[in-house]
């Protein structure tokens, strides 16, 4: 039930078809690495598939539009965490990703939302799934823009270490990411 959630809402916008999988399986090959417990990878795995699920009360218009958002637009955006934790709080099998859904776009510098948590006060599910998240929305197509290539994404986030994403967990991801397209290519 929980995958066919997550697939309604990316049906929303074709654009995002796959994402939740996506920065699943990315956070999963972190929290695997960083030795993470079963059970808290399938909290983790909850959290990842249903991340975006507040994105059912944002209209078709906002997620669809091609351009740049307004102001307006935006605050329409930023409640989709909020709104997901309603969604989950209602499940009982999700309720312990309900950190992950509303805290995956808190930033490591205290300027993200919904509440302004800052480092380690946001759940560390929920800062990997911002860093997942992040790159996957980088490295594939949106209306708004191309994807740009993993190298790119990779510097992006390096860039943004300290400030919108854990240092640390950062600084793993990139490794997992490498190590994973040395075994592939």
């Amino acid at each position: 039930m929980l995958v066919e959630l997550s697939a309604a809402v990316e049906s929303r916008d074709p654009s995002t078809r796959g994402h939740a999988a996506r920065v699943t399986a990315l956070a999963d090959a972190v929290a695997r690495r960083l030795g993470w417990s079963d059970e808290r990878i399938a909290i983790l795995r909850i959290g990842g598939t249903l991340h975006d699920v507040g994105k059912v009360v944002v209209p078709l218009a906002v997620l669809g539009k091609r351009g740049p958002l307004t102001d307006a637009e935006l605050a329409q955006i930023r409640v989709h965490p909020s709104a997901g934790a309603r969604v989950v709080a209602a499940i009982e099998s999700a309720r312990g990703a309900l950190p992950c859904v509303l805290h995956h776009h808190e930033r490591w510098d205290g300027r993200g939302y919904p509440h302004r948590l800052s480092g380690e006060e946001i759940p560390v599910e929920a800062r990997l799934l911002a860093i997942a998240d992040a790159f996957d929305a980088m490295t594939t197509n949106r209306r708004y823009r191309r994807a740009v290539p993993p190298a790119e994404a990779l510097a992006e986030l390096d860039r943004c270490a300290g400030s919108q994403f854990d240092p640390e967990l950062t600084r793993v991801f990139a490794e997992v990411w490498s190590a994973t397209q040395r075994a592939a290519g």
